[in-house]
């Protein structure tokens, strides 16, 4: 690793130029009978070799479908083995892959649908949280979606007897193979477009970090739908061959810790709140952790107790700390195992391998060791755009290839860095991004709001809970309840203000700029959250 004044290089190692599809290929060939896969709550085991003649399955039923390649398939599902399968056989197929947040309601749905030009979607008809085909039929009333099918995976079987004899396309490790859907300084959602070779080599410098082998068995209790769980999960076990175990479809605490018994993981994923819940269930006690070597915690930031906790009541020696982005594939720097649990509570590490990070001040020039800018990082990580977004894209990349991650960070003189702000806005509430932006525009729609601020306030199990400052159209009259209402079924659960208040008037800056720091001042001070801000900040 090398490091010069505001700039730290990872390791110099060779990029590959391989797709998703190779990349299976050569674990069913190097490992066809050791376990690539268990999905504990179908029931559903699958050996390397296995799952390779799935997916060739499932992506000549793609084919059979009427897809070509370069159209887009949804997947709008929680945790399953038809998840994965759809992943590696959109590669095989040369379909690109869109990533649907299953927590998503109609107003969300809608407007991705539509912007992602998705041919093809697949949904659970319903589970515990939402009837999928009740919301998709609202999600529709919104807008004018094109959809040439909806399929459920409860007729994956059906599915597969469309399976047609093809030729592999000729797909180029450049081309897109995955768009996810985040969202930027407008607060708008973007599809961020990732290429195979954005993902293979994630993993695969992931993998290489928790030092995995086909001998380690990650157990993977994050959603597919992120790239925690379809790069960190799906790609580090494809490049290493270990085996990928899904515990649950939607986190469950207690469904973990037995499979963390049963299963004999090697490596746990997670962001903070999940360790925390894991820890402080009533049960813990009782589940064998003794298997645990490593793992990675991210998503936000790792109180120090926390991390001790992990250590030594999980067994977890060497558990990881990674940062990054969607739009960079995602992580671009990671801890290493041999760091001291202070380093891997304070800082997220160095660079990753074939990765460039700077920090620069607010007119891009170099910002001393120590002194805190923002992030910028250029490599293969860094996504082929924003889908149907040039402008978005450009003011993302720049023109000698640099991401702004919009991230304030400082370098330390031994090559880690600590973040210490992040864009604008931005919640982080139990690892999800939610933008402020967002919210507000939809809470603008309701008839009795006049104008709306949401700001995030500090909470010590989820990191940041979302509160909302709203002035009332004149002579009306609105409750917090009523604005929960407003929110249920319409977006994401997480989204919903957990805290409201009713204001005549918002703090301002002397040319008229909403002060939202001030916003969250007073809400810390007068909630009491002094001591959960100290605990995000330390």
């Amino acid at each position: 690793m090398s490091i010069v004044e505001n700039y730290a290089r990872g390791q110099d190692l060779p990029v590959l130029d391989i797709t998703i599809s190779q990349l299976l290929d050569q674990a069913a060939g190097r490992f066809p009978d050791r376990e690539a896969l268990a999905v504990l709550h179908q029931r559903r085991r699958l050996t390397w070799s296995e799952l390779r003649q799935a997916v060739h399955k499932a992506a000549g039923a793609l084919r059979g479908s009427n897809l070509v390649p370069g159209d887009r398939v949804g997947v709008w599902a929680t945790n399953c083995t038809e998840w994965i399968l759809l992943q590696y056989a959109c590669a095989f197929a040369g379909v690109v892959l869109v990533n649907i947040n299953p927590a998503y309601r109609s107003h969300e749905l809608s407007f991705v649908l539509e912007k992602s030009r998705i041919k093809v979607l697949f949904l659970h008809e319903r589970d515990a949280r939402a009837d999928y085909l009740a919301i998709l039929d609202s999600a529709r009333g919104h807008r004018q979606i094109e959809l040439s099918e909806v399929i459920r995976l409860e007729d994956w079987h059906n599915f597969e007897r469309r399976a047609i004899p093809f030729s592999p396309p000729d797909v180029s490790a450049a081309d897109v193979a995955n768009i996810q859907y985040t969202s930027g300084t407008t607060g708008l959602p973007k599809g961020v477009m990732l290429t195979h070779r954005n993902l293979v080599n994630n993993g695969r410098f992931i993998a290489l970090n928790l030092g995995a082998t086909e001998r380690d068995r990650l157990l993977v209790p994050v959603p597919m739908f992120h790239c925690f769980g379809c790069v960190i999960g799906t790609m580090a076990s494809g490049v290493s061959g270990a085996a990928m175990v899904i515990p649950s479809a939607q986190f469950d605490a207690l469904t973990t810790l037995r499979a963390i018994h049963e299963e004999r993981p090697t490596a746990i994923y997670g962001v903070p709140t999940m360790f925390i819940s894991w820890l402080n269930h009533p049960e813990f006690g009782r589940y064998d952790m003794s298997s645990l070597r490593t793992g990675i915690m991210a998503g936000a930031p790792c109180p120090i107790e926390v991390m001790r906790r992990v250590v030594n009541d999980m067994h977890c020696h060497e558990l990881t700390i990674a940062y990054g982005q969607t739009e960079s594939s995602p992580v671009v720097t990671m801890s290493h195992a041999d760091d001291s649990v202070e380093t891997r509570c304070t800082t997220v590490g160095r660079a990753m391998p074939a990765t460039e990070v700077k920090i620069v001040d607010r007119d891009g020039a170099a910002v001393p060791i120590g002194e805190t800018g923002e992030l910028l990082t250029r490599g293969y990580l860094v996504m082929a755009g924003y889908d149907g977004d040039p402008g978005a894209t450009a003011k993302a990349i720049d023109a000698e290839g640099w991401l702004h991650t919009g991230d304030l960070a400082a370098l330390r003189p031994d090559g880690n860095f600590k973040i210490t702000g992040r864009a604008k806005d931005t919640i982080i509430r139990g690892g999800e991004n939610i933008y402020p932006r967002e919210i507000e525009e939809y809470l603008l729609q309701h008839p009795k709001v006049a104008e709306v601020y949401v700001v995030g306030l500090p909470d010590e199990k989820l990191g940041e809970i979302v509160a909302a400052w709203i002035r009332v159209r004149a002579g009306q009259g609105l409750t917090a309840d009523d604005i929960r209402c407003f929110c249920d079924g319409n977006i994401a659960y997480y989204k919903i203000p957990q805290h409201v208040r009713f204001v005549t008037e918002f703090p301002m800056t002397a040319n008229g700029k909403i002060q939202k720091y001030r916003m969250r001042e007073i809400e810390i001070h007068e909630l009491g959250l002094e001591q959960a801000a100290r605990v995000q900040t330390a």
